[in-house]
């Protein structure tokens, strides 16, 4: 027996129907399920759930990212398989198949892993300052193979303004590009397009049933050719997409405190966060809180507590006891009411962000920041701009491609919740292996090769 799993980003029980005939087609023959999200519900700890088959207090993966306190920086999107705690599905399987071979394509943690065969998304930073789209490969010699025969990864569709079904549309092609040189025993395939619009223009918005199609169609087509091939295939999501009205900006109130410490460099203003005595990781619906000065602990815990639109404020400790993940979990951990999402923003005044926040920058910015898939309304000409920024770029030049807004209002979805509407859960389709929780998914994986 072999298996596919498709990651669909997004999909949940309310998104089927007529706009997905074809995913909606496949529940309704192979089973639907939805189940609790993982907590916090973001990619990074909802797949490390599925793959290992525990929380967050074994496997440790809290969040996108999170503060170190022994460096002192934010390390946000960071790739490394070693950073997963426990044993991952793939091994456990090939320690139970004769001849298992695992094909990772774009799950998180990619990079590094036991997995036998991975693609990644990983720019390359040459020391002129460039950043030069491209992919990481397990065999490293697939990369070329890749891109010679599919041309290459269109990392600007995959996250940014111009984020949209290309780059899941060539996720979908290396899927069976490897099928077909490798003949994986389990594929598991992340298809990223509807975390776009749904967070852009949210659930409700009328672009969404056209996006629907188009998501709808892609898995389809890939379902059909797994099983054209005789292979098994179950689909299922992360989280699904709450629609917001309203960002709560933490660091800022954090500031009007003198709680955060802020440094001048070349006119602009950026976050010191190991000289401030209390900071916020923003992470979507979740902001973890770091307090450097125990004795404001009681304080800035009562700030939350009292902040509007805060439904509720846990503590790494009281969620996953001691450990790993209560070590990078933060002091306090910040839930918005299901309407509200969190920034990262620290400056009073927009004339003085840093200028990262201007740029798509996933690594630099002390928080997620879903205003990179938006160009600034007010720009006249943006792709005149963008275009002299490519040119600069072509020609050895360094520049700066500041087109991001620093409007938060403009993001209509959010996610990261873990008491959500029965139709905003994860799914899972395609199997009838009782699923509640991220951690049984993985049984239920585990499960389909016992059923054989």
């Amino acid at each position: 027996m072999r298996l596919a799993v498709i990651n669909l980003v997004g999909l949940s029980r309310s998104l089927l129907g007529a706009n997905m005939p074809g995913l909606t087609e496949f529940a309704e023959k192979r089973g639907l399920q939805s189940y609790a999200p993982a907590f916090p519900a973001v990619t990074c700890t909802a797949q490390s759930s599925i793959v290992t088959g525990t929380s967050p207090a074994e496997h440790g993966i809290v969040a996108n990212g999170w503060y170190d306190r022994e460096s002192a920086e934010v390390r946000l999107w960071k790739q490394s398989n070693h950073l997963v705690r426990g044993e991952k599905l793939w091994d456990k399987l090939r320690s139970e198949v004769p001849g298992f071979t695992c094909a990772k394509l774009f799950w998180w943690y990619n990079m590094y892993s036991s997995a036998d065969f991975s693609i990644t998304p990983r720019p390359l930073y040459p020391a002129d300052g460039r950043k030069v789209f491209d992919v990481h490969t397990q065999p490293m010699g697939m990369r070329d193979e890749l891109k010679n025969e599919l041309g290459p990864f269109p990392f600007p569709a995959f996250w940014g303004p111009a984020a949209g079904i290309a780059s899941s549309e060539w996720i979908a092609a290396s899927a069976k590009w490897v099928e077909e040189k490798h003949s994986p025993t389990l594929s598991l395939v992340y298809l990223p397009h509807l975390d776009y619009p749904l967070q852009k223009d949210g659930p409700l918005a009328a672009n969404i049933p056209e996006e629907l199609r188009k998501i709808d169609a892609l898995a389809t087509d890939l379902i059909g050719y797994y099983e054209s091939r005789g292979v098994r295939v179950l689909v299922l999501s992360e989280y699904g997409i709450s629609p917001v009205s309203r960002a709560v900006h933490l660091n800022r109130l954090f500031r009007e405190k003198g709680w955060i410490q802020i440094k001048d460099e070349l006119g602009l203003e950026t976050l010191d966060c190991g000289a401030s005595r209390a900071f916020a990781v923003a992470d979507h619906q979740v902001a973890h809180v770091y307090v450097n000065d125990p004795a404001i602990r009681d304080q800035v815990r009562d700030l939350l507590e009292n902040t509007p639109d805060i439904d509720e404020v846990r503590t790494a400790a009281e969620i996953w006891g001691d450990g790993v993940a209560t070590g990078r979990g933060g002091d306090f951990i910040a839930i918005a009411a299901a309407d509200a999402w969190f920034t990262y923003y620290f400056w009073e005044d927009d004339a003085v962000a840093p200028d990262y926040a201007r740029t798509i920058d996933i690594h630099r910015k002390p928080g997620y920041d879903p205003c990179e898939l938006f160009i600034e309304p007010a720009l006249k000409f943006p792709k005149l701009r963008i275009a002299k920024f490519l040119l600069k770029k072509k020609l050895g030049l360094r520049g700066l491609l500041d087109v991001i807004p620093l409007d938060a209002s403009l993001v209509k979805g959010s996610h990261g919740r873990d008491i959500v509407p029965d139709g905003e859960r994860p799914v899972l389709l395609g199997s009838a292996y009782p699923v509640s929780t991220a951690e049984d998914v993985h049984r239920a994986i585990l499960a389909a090769f016992s059923a054989g």
